[in-house]
């Protein structure tokens, strides 16, 4: 949620990196960012389930990725 709802702000994430236990926003605000983006228009439990699992999954390995860290950032912005 902490990432898609700034990527929604068009805020720069190449800065952001997600810390366990921050919470930001109500439960409604992040359930309808999750919606959104799911990108069913009428997700059942388990689409949204499935959904967020690979997000997280996804995030945690661009986070650990040699090639998006602020190192590599310097040169290829945006990357």
């Amino acid at each position: 949620y902490q990432y898609l709802s700034r990527y929604k702000q068009k805020e720069n994430l190449d800065q952001f990196t997600f810390v366990p236990g921050t919470i930001t926003g109500t439960e409604k605000e992040c359930l309808a960012c999750l919606m959104e983006f799911c990108g069913r228009r009428d997700p059942s439990w388990t689409e949204l389930s499935n959904f967020t699992h690979f997000l997280d999954f996804q995030l945690r390995n661009c986070e650990k990725s040699v090639f998006c860290s602020s190192v590599v950032g310097q040169e290829f912005h945006g990357f």
